[in-house]
């Protein structure tokens, strides 16, 4: 069964943050798949189970997440 969390992050200003959180993501969940939307701050990851921990990880890379509700 796959998942998808939506987070809201902070930061991201361009495709080079983008990409940073990409790369987070990937080493957080390597299967997972990124949909990263700059102009609402929104980060889908489809194929990922746990919010907080993808949350945390972002976070601790200088882009503040939490869940979107």
């Amino acid at each position: 069964m796959s998942e998808t969390v939506t987070l809201n992050v902070k930061g991201m200003s361009c495709e080079g943050c983008a990409n940073a959180v990409k790369k987070i993501v990937a080493r957080t969940a390597p299967q997972a798949e990124t949909q990263i939307d700059l102009a609402s701050g929104l980060v889908r990851i489809h194929g990922a189970a746990n919010a907080a921990a993808l949350a945390e990880a972002i976070s601790k890379g200088g882009y503040p997440a939490t869940p979107a509700s």
